[in-house]
């Protein structure tokens, strides 16, 4: 059995816009990609996939899914020759779920831990809030560097102040070792208090306080930022249970919105850096938590756009720091990715820049940052006399290993093309220099096919091979019972998981913070949308699943009957039906009826 957690993995790894594209010829159609239906007969492209999702949807047979689903159902692969495709690509090794009972219970409660210390963070961003909100001297300086009370309540900044034991007033307990564990408190060896115990103190004190939120808005850590001249003049959370930082973006979660609709993402250094270009109005920064850029932040970003912009201090350390982005970069870009540098006057940072020229000049900035192609040869000729014999020789030598990590297809040849006419060669010469000599990447070996994989998620599981999806379905027996609008609202969303994805920002927050235990489901469907995009029914059923097993949602509400939401997958279900619902649910009204203008067992099967 895999486990899902490298599913999850390995799905992150890949971008089923190559997946796809080596079997249906794509072309560029808005946010998405477009092309004619490998599963039904068309003539008109009716077939998108999505990059930001990684999903592909046919809107003509409703064929939909993410690069497993299209290996599986397209070239007919069982569950694991795909998983063993996709991760060859990925250059991974796939596991075999072999756990005990005793390591699954480990897993369990790890799982609890890792919930139990969000908490507390959460608990703990409050506090700085709210003592935030009592310092003249911390908003006075938040006033001084320009920004306003909108932009200070949209990054949830804070204040913790001066005292060794601040946290004391948030937390009744100040023993508990749970927030050491969560990086808010430090234990002293070398220091005792009165019983002969280690001392213990806060880790951040008299600093403007910055939450680091994951990707589904959770607090995972702090960033804490000196208000005078002391030093360190930042301080990161250290790493945890839930914060690692080498797979973390400073305000990529309130980013968002604005990478997809400005087409690209802005890395910066600081978190100054970013919510100072949010407040001119330059939302689509992100920056990297006291560590170089690395890949998994590369991935992360590339799931949000295509086009990614590195902005560094035009000195030596900014271009060595540029160098390492770049070296991250390259095994994750393609055919329709970029990635662009670029480099301020050293005298300047990007908060520093917008404020003396304005954001239309830094906009300027971004429009003519450096590609990648031109700084990797910039990178590779470093220190080398490129007009000599032994200085082509050498620039030669560094920039291959920066070629070979450059994933198969027209970039990398064209950027054999390049690299060839600085050294003053022949591009086939070379080629076949550097592939003569192991240059190229080792192909791997074939694997001996397998039945395919049925085992999960119940009868011939969601990767089994299946009847083509656009034969007629049975309607579940008897009429679908009238339950509450939000019963049948989330079973709707549970199944169409899109549909979330199409809601409103306000309809999202309002959903989610309803005091119902429905609300608990939402924010858990929110965070599977965040992370793996809109996913369809078969294999959000496997993650419900797994979630209910760790007791993550609660069981007893109705509208998580798996069997019921089967049977509703077997029925044509209108997103009209949502809107309604939706609207019954907003308003609070539960005359289901008045709000639908017919009965709730309406909902048809198909034919």
């Amino acid at each position: 059995m895999i486990p899902p957690e490298f599913l999850q993995q390995l799905l992150g790894r890949i971008d089923i816009v190559d997946v796809v594209g080596a079997h249906v010829q794509l072309k560029k159609s808005g946010a998405s990609l477009k092309g004619l239906c490998p599963f039904h007969g068309e003539k008109t492209p009716s077939f998108h996939v999505s990059p930001s999702r990684q999903t592909y949807h046919c809107f003509g047979c409703g064929a939909h899914g993410d690069a497993l689903r299209f290996l599986t159902e397209h070239l007919g692969l069982g569950f694991v020759d795909a998983v063993q495709d996709l991760a060859r690509r990925a250059g991974l090794e796939v596991p075999d779920d072999r756990r005990s009972v005793e390591e699954r219970a480990q897993q369990a409660e790890q799982k609890a831990r890792q919930k139990d210390l969000s908490e507390l963070l959460a608990q703990a961003a409050q506090h700085y809030r709210q003592q935030l909100k009592s310092s003249a001297r911390a908003v006075e300086y938040l006033k001084q560097r320009g920004l306003s009370g909108r932009i200070a309540a949209q990054f949830g900044l804070g204040y913790a102040p001066a005292g060794w034991r601040g946290l004391a007033r948030c937390f009744p307990d100040y023993a508990d070792p749970q927030l050491e564990a969560a990086g808010l408190v430090i234990s002293s060896e070398d220091k005792l208090d009165e019983s002969g115990n280690p001392r213990r103190y806060d880790r951040f004190r008299d600093r403007i306080m910055f939450p680091i939120r994951n990707v589904a808005g959770a607090v995972i850590g702090f960033g804490g930022r000196v208000l005078d001249q002391g030093e360190p003049k930042y301080l990161n959370s250290p790493e945890t249970p839930v914060f690692v930082k080498g797979q973390e973006l400073y305000g990529l979660y309130e980013a968002r919105p604005a990478i997809r609709r400005g087409g690209h993402a802005l890395v910066v250094e600081g978190y100054m850096d970013v919510v100072a270009l949010a407040q001119f109005g330059i939302g689509q920064a992100v920056a990297t938590l006291g560590t170089a850029c690395t890949g998994e932040h590369v991935s992360k970003l590339f799931r949000f756009t295509e086009d990614i912009v590195f902005s560094f201090d035009g000195d030596a350390a900014g271009r060595r720091a540029a160098a390492r982005a770049l070296a991250a970069s390259l095994p994750h870009l393609g055919e329709r990715r970029q990635v662009r540098f670029l480099f301020l006057p050293t005298e300047h940072d990007p908060d520093s820049y917008v404020r003396e020229h304005g954001m239309a000049a830094f906009e300027a900035c971004i429009a003519d940052a450096q590609p990648l192609s031109r700084f990797l040869v910039e990178v590779a000729s470093e220190g080398c006399r490129m007009d000599t014999p032994e200085g082509r020789t050498r620039y030669l030598a560094q920039a291959k290993p920066l070629w070979v990590d450059l994933p198969e297809g027209l970039l990398k040849r064209q950027m054999l093309g390049e690299l060839a006419r600085h050294a003053r060669l022949d591009d086939a010469e070379l080629q076949s220099l550097w592939q003569g000599d192991g240059g190229g990447r080792t192909p791997s070996p074939p694997q001996e096919r397998q039945e395919p994989y049925a085992e999960r998620g119940g009868v011939g599981g969601p990767y089994a091979k299946k009847p083509f999806r656009n034969a007629r379905l049975k309607a579940p027996s008897g009429p679908l019972p009238i339950a509450s609008p939000e019963d049948q609202l989330l079973r709707l969303l549970l199944l169409h998981s899109a549909w979330w994805e199409s809601l409103s920002a306000d309809a999202h927050a309002r959903l989610v913070q309803r005091g119902t235990p429905h609300a608990k489901v939402f924010a858990w469907l929110d965070r599977q949308v965040i992370d793996h995009g809109a996913l369809a029914w078969a294999e959000l059923r496997l993650r419900l699943v797994e979630a209910l097993d760790q007791a993550e949602l609660p069981a007893s509400l109705p509208a998580l009957d798996l069997e019921r939401l089967d049977e509703m997958a077997a029925v044509e279900l209108h997103r009209s039906e949502m809107n309604r619902l939706l609207a019954a649910v907003l308003t609070d009204h539960e005359n289901l009826s008045a709000i639908l203008g017919r009965s709730a067992v309406a909902l048809r099967p198909k034919g």
